[in-house]
């Protein structure tokens, strides 16, 4: 195990792949001389040239195209938004076509691509810049999500990602780049795609997290702990495929669960957990489940009202306390 940051973590799992395969390149916006707008693709033009690391023009429904047909013949291109909300310039690109080829192709011709890049709130970006719209392509049948919220999970998937014959999109959350934490060795380590992590062992609660909001999860669950609640902390990863089977063995134990997501409250990824658990889980659960979302409004730029639109610890500890004895459930 190595210590680094989670931008240098992503950074190693670009150079292990591009090392190990030939097929696998990089492109995207200042991803190259400049090496990415978060320096999260620093050095890799110096090492593998201006044919795998190319600097595109400011049009993503071009480059999206452009990764999809080298995709098609064969190459493996991992595709850079500066943030993800530039992802819905390029949408006919990702959904009318890099998500149904292979099935309109009738399966004989597979997407291996890559789409990646920053999204999440809370630091003074703006409703365009800082956004959590990881609904939108959760919605869409032939493309896999995953939200990497650990250092290792940020190498881990991102290999998986790049190694997978479809396409995926890895968001990543501004906020997390500058983390510090262990980071396997192994150039073979590999996170599965559709698989959750508890992270937390307990039995009165169980608290589920995605990116940024598992770290806000376990932050909630040690304030709960001091009120003698036991909390099970899980990190969703993938959000498609998702990972019933863990989500429903935690709730026959805790038979609560509260879900935090900083994407809009209505139709976010809460909403698919929780009927989910109403499917799958209903006889366990002893309260609904809860949802605690980013507030559905564009997030303004002023740092004390950006503060109020995404999901805050304390809001965590009341929504806990709900699903447990139904204390008011009062998020302002």
């Amino acid at each position: 195990m190595a210590e680094m940051t989670y931008r240098e973590a992503l950074n190693l799992a670009f150079k292990e792949e591009m090392r190990r395969d030939p097929d696998v390149l990089l492109m995207g916006e200042d991803v190259a001389l400049y090496g990415g707008s978060f320096k999260v693709t620093k050095g890799l033009l110096e090492e593998f040239g201006e044919k795998r690391v190319l600097d595109t023009p400011i049009s993503e429904a071009a480059f999206v195209g452009a990764s999809i047909g080298a995709a098609m013949t064969g190459l493996k291109p991992i595709c850079e938004f500066l943030t993800v909300g530039f992802a819905l310039v390029a949408m006919d690109q990702i959904v009318n076509h890099a998500a149904k080829i292979y099935y309109m192709f009738n399966g004989q011709v597979n997407l291996p691509m890559v789409l990646r890049g920053p999204g999440g709130g809370g630091h003074q970006l703006g409703s365009q810049h800082g956004q959590s719209i990881e609904s939108y392509f959760l919605h869409c049948p032939g493309l896999k999500v995953v939200m990497p919220a650990t250092v290792a999970d940020a190498k881990g998937l991102m290999k998986a990602a790049i190694r997978d014959p479809d396409p995926v999109f890895v968001m990543e959350h501004e906020g997390l780049y500058g983390m510090r934490g262990e980071c396997p060795d192994d150039p073979e380590f590999i996170t599965p795609i559709g698989k959750a992590q508890v992270l937390r062992e307990g039995k009165d609660v169980t608290l589920i997290g995605l990116s940024k909001t598992t770290h806000q999860c376990l932050q909630a669950a040690e304030l709960l702990a001091k009120d003698g609640i036991d909390a099970e902390v899980i990190d969703l990863r993938s959000l498609n495929p998702m990972d019933d089977a863990t989500l429903v063995e935690s709730v026959k134990k805790t038979n609560r669960a509260v879900v935090v997501y900083e994407g809009w409250r209505t139709g976010g990824i809460g909403a698919e957990v929780a009927s989910r658990l109403m499917e799958k889980a209903f006889y366990y659960l002893d309260a609904p489940v809860v949802r605690i979302g980013g507030k559905d409004i564009p997030a303004p730029y002023a740092y004390n009202l950006e503060k109020l639109v995404y999901p805050r610890i304390e809001e965590i500890v009341m929504g806990a306390k709900y699903a447990l004895d139904g204390s008011p459930l009062i998020i302002r």
